[in-house]
Parts: structure tokens; C-alpha cells; sequence
């Protein structure tokens, strides 16, 4: 690729950072660091009454939690600013080019009212027709037009500004991903809003301008998006400007039920927000997303950016729905986790902290500790960091209710046997014994009052940690307190063996 590559990527401020948007910015930063081009983030904020607060800065802040960076936006400038629509607007840069397709007969003003709209459609409904717009100045002179512009505006309406649709036209296009693609003209519903009464831009004209102004070359997107090209090619015609390279990546669809990912789809967490908060690691979600729609050579699957941005192939964005599956994520993240521990653990001790089992002052003090216990309860084996909570709490924090399972383990006669065997071994062993002690003991008990298996290793568990089943016994028992591991078994004593 010859030409100085320029992409952007253009949020609303309406909302979370969401999976499909994660992967739109992803897809257009690392087509734009593969050819060493230019990342253009542009905030589409012309619906001022759906934005919500921060939500720009949640989209740049996650944006940056992924790893990317860009190299023209709000925050930090460019020759082509300012780069938010608001404020473009503000400007009057769009104005200058709707006045211009008003001068040229290629759009009008329209002051119809959403009942007369509605109206319409109901008729066209009854008529069993596709919903179009009907042009309301068919047979008028331009003299004429501007006579009736008089006229409403004299009764106080305020009129949104119509694109002048060209009838039996075809909008053709060859699509990065999907192919050759033409749409009819009549397939876009009739002339369409470009400016709406307040004055500011709908998003198929500003987008147009925008891109055009910011000199964008290839504008990759979500697949909903194709609907919007023909009416974006009108506008790039009617101006005379050159139409960018479009590709619109295939739909993400929920794996367990084969439907559209929608953001009413209560099943998925579908925000990276939501991800990050419970511990994914970044370069997870970077390696997840970056494999929705799109296929590396070979059979690996766990990937950095930087090998992301090397072998990136815009060719081999996929036509095929991309599979949102959320147990393939669970393992990259896991791939991740085991990858850079020393990393992690950090973020691990932290979820300790948050979930109230720890102070922060006991963190800092006992990290050692706490790291040989997230070791021991089974790190490798959690998803994300937030699932360390349950695994650790008990014992080593909290001891839970004794089950009537447990029980008859327990009172049982080879149950009394072993607590008795087990309380006073435990007792003689030093403070600091290690795992290794701790095994040879146990097999101790067991050549001594040949019991094995569950019925000797259960009622040892049950009386020291009120568990039926955990991580490795010996390497517990050596980061638990010995006092308290003697109380517990005191307790437990009183109250189920007396």
C-alpha cells in the first residue's frame, strides 16, 4: 500500500466502550500502525441529547486500558481539528457545504410535522409499500419552492434540510471485506435529513464532511454501517469529492444462541468496562477481540499487539459472523494470566483488599504470604482476578458451615479415630514443618490405623479447614496459623465429638 494510510475511529459519547466498538478501534489502529499511517479518534457528539456524562473519557481511558494509542484527537490536536462535531459545528464547517447543496438545487428545506410524517407512513403501510419519503415540492419552480419556504417560515416552523435522493441511480462499491456491493438508490427510503431543525448535522452528512476534511483513506466499520454507504456516496458525489475505501467487518453474534450481540443481551457482558473491572488483563481482550472476524495464518491463538500490528492483513478480515464466545475469552485471559504472573499478582492481592478480607496495610506487610496462598488455591486455574476472592476466603480467611456430608465423615468410627490420631500429631509437629512433614504424617496415620482414602483424608480437612475438598492439604496447612488451625479443631471437637 502506496498511498499514506489515514483511519479514524469515531465514537458517540453515548455510552460504554462496547465489545463490536473495541474491535472497530482495534481493527482501524493496527491496519494504521501496520502500514505506519496515521489513528484519527473523532468524537461524533451531535446528539447531544444522548450523550451521557463521561463518556468520552470512558472511551479514551479504555481505549488506552487496550494499549492503544492515536496520533490525532480531542485530547491532544491536530492539523484537522477541532475533532469533535460539536464543535465543528460550532464552526460552521458543515454549514458551508449544506448552503452549497441548498445553492445547487441538490437538497431543500422541508417543513413537514411528524403527524403529516407519520401520516405518510400509515398510507403507505395500508398501500402495502415500502416507507419512503414523498417529496412535497414535485412540479414547483425554484421561485415557487422558495415561495412556500416563505410561507412556513411566516408560521413559525422550523424545517429540517433533505438530500435530493437521484432517482434509478446505483451506488456501487468494492468493499474491503465483503466483496463487490451495489445498492439502488431507491433502496435508502427516499430524501433523507442532513441537517435537523436545531441546525446540527446528521451523522451521513457530517461523517462525509469529516472524513473528507481529515483526509481519511479507509474507513473500516461494523457491518450495520453498509446500509449508511449509499447515502454517504450521494454526498461525496454531489461535492465532488473522491469516495474512500469502505469495509464493513461481519456482525459479532453471541455464540450460545446464534443472535446478533445486542447490547440488550443480558447474557454477555458486553462493555470492556465491565471486563476490566473484573480482571481481565488487556492484552486478553486485545488478543480476543482482535480474532472477531478476523483469521491469522496458522493454528496459534494467544497473540500480542505488536505480533497483531506485523502480520495484520486487511485481506483476511473474514465475511462469516464472528463468534462471541464467552469461555474462548475465559481461557485467552487465563493463557494471559499464567503467562506474567509476577505481573498479576499484584492485581490478585488487590481483589483480597477490595473484597474486605484484607487491609491494605496487612497487603503491603504479608504479600509474601498471600502470594504462596493464591498459589496454592489454585491461581492457574481461575478465569480472571476477581475469582480469587472465593477461592481463598476459605480457610484462610473465613471457615464455612460444617454439611451433614461432612458429618458423617466425621462422627463416623473411623472418623473419630483420625481426629483423634491427627489432633495429637499435629499437635507434636513444629510451627514451621513443611509440606513434606505434613504428607509423611498424615501416611503415618494411615499405616498405623490402616484407614485411606476419603475416610482418612476427609475427617483431617473437615477438622482443620471445615472443607470436604480443596487445594493440595499439606501445602495448606503449612501457610495456615497453627493456633488457629488448634482451635478450630478444639471447636470442632466440643461441638460434634463430645
Amino acid at each position: 500500500m502506496t498511498d499514506d494510510v489515514r483511519v479514524r475511529y469515531a465514537p458517540s459519547p453515548t455510552g460504554y466502550l462496547h465489545i463490536g466498538n473495541a474491535r472497530t478501534a482495534l481493527f482501524n489502529w493496527l491496519f494504521a500502525r501496520h502500514y505506519n499511517g496515521t489513528f484519527i479518534i473523532r468524537i461524533e457528539d451531535t446528539d447531544a441529547n444522548r450523550n451521557i456524562a463521561n463518556g468520552e473519557q470512558s472511551q479514551l481511558e479504555n481505549l488506552a486500558w487496550l494499549g492503544l494509542d492515536w496520533d490525532e484527537s480531542p485530547d491532544k490536536g491536530g492539523e484537522f481539528g477541532p475533532y469533535r462535531q460539536s464543535e465543528r459545528n460550532a464552526d460552521g464547517i458543515y454549514q458551508a457545504y449544506i448552503d452549497d447543496l441548498l445553492k445547487k438545487g441538490l437538497a431543500y428545506k422541508s417543513y413537514k410535522t411528524s403527524e403529516e410524517l407519520a401520516q405518510e407512513r400509515e398510507a403507505q403501510q395500508a398501500a402495502k409499500q415500502a416507507p419512503h419519503y414523498v417529496y412535497e415540492y414535485e412540479g414547483l419552480s425554484d421561485s415557487q419552492r422558495e415561495a412556500k419556504y416563505a410561507e412556513f417560515e411566516a408560521q413559525g416552523l422550523k424545517p429540517v434540510v433533505r438530500f435530493r435522493v437521484p432517482e434509478d441511480k446505483v451506488y456501487a462499491w468494492d468493499d474491503i471485506v465483503k466483496g463487490h456491493i451495489e445498492i439502488g438508490a431507491k433502496e435508502v427510503g427516499g430524501d433523507w435529513v442532513i441537517q435537523k431543525a436545531d441546525g446540527m448535522p446528521t451523522y451521513n452528512f457530517a461523517v462525509v464532511v469529516d472524513d473528507h476534511l481529515m483526509k481519511i483513506t479507509h474507513v473500516l466499520r461494523g457491518d450495520d454501517h453498509v446500509s449508511n454507504t449509499p447515502k454517504q456516496m450521494m454526498i461525496y458525489e454531489a461535492l465532488g469529492w473522491s469516495v474512500p475505501a469502505f469495509g464493513h467487518m461481519a456482525l459479532i453474534i453471541n455464540a450460545a444462541t446464534g443472535k446478533k450481540l445486542s447490547k440488550r443481551d443480558n447474557d454477555v457482558l458486553q462493555f470492556v468496562e465491565q471486563y476490566r473491572e473484573l480482571g481481565y488483563q488487556p492484552q486478553a481482550m486485545d488478543n480476543f477481540i482482535g480474532l472477531l472476524g478476523w483469521s491469522p495464518k496458522g493454528e496459534d491463538e494467544i497473540f500480542s499487539l505488536d505480533q497483531f500490528i506485523q502480520m495484520f492483513d486487511e485481506k483476511r478480515l473474514t465475511k462469516a459472523n464472528a463468534k462471541f464466545d464467552q469461555k474462548k475469552l475465559e481461557w485467552i485471559n487465563n493463557q494471559w494470566m499464567r503467562r506474567d504472573k509476577e505481573k498479576v499478582m499484584p492485581q490478585l492481592i488487590q481483589e483480597l483488599v477490595n473484597a474486605g478480607l484484607i487491609t491494605a496495610e496487612q497487603a503491603q506487610t504479608q504479600k509474601d504470604w498471600l502470594a504462596n496462598v493464591i498459589e496454592v488455591a489454585g491461581v492457574d486455574g481461575i478465569s480472571y482476578t476477581r475469582q480469587i476472592v472465593d477461592l481463598v476466603r476459605e480457610p484462610f480467611f473465613e471457615l464455612g458451615e460444617i454439611s451433614d456430608e461432612m458429618l458423617s465423615y466425621l462422627t463416623s468410627e473411623d472418623g473419630r479415630k483420625v481426629y483423634q490420631a491427627w489432633y495429637k500429631a499435629y499437635q507434636a509437629l513444629p510451627v514451621d514443618a513443611n509440606a513434606e512433614q505434613y504428607m509423611a504424617t498424615i501416611r503415618s496415620i494411615q499405616n498405623e490405623l490402616e484407614i485411606k482414602g476419603r475416610n482418612l483424608w476427609n475427617p483431617i480437612r473437615i477438622a482443620t479447614t471445615h472443607q470436604i475438598q480443596g487445594p493440595n492439604l499439606p501445602e495448606m496447612l503449612v501457610l495456615l496459623d497453627k493456633n488457629k488451625v488448634l482451635a478450630t479443631m478444639d471447636a470442632v471437637a466440643k461441638k460434634y465429638l463430645s
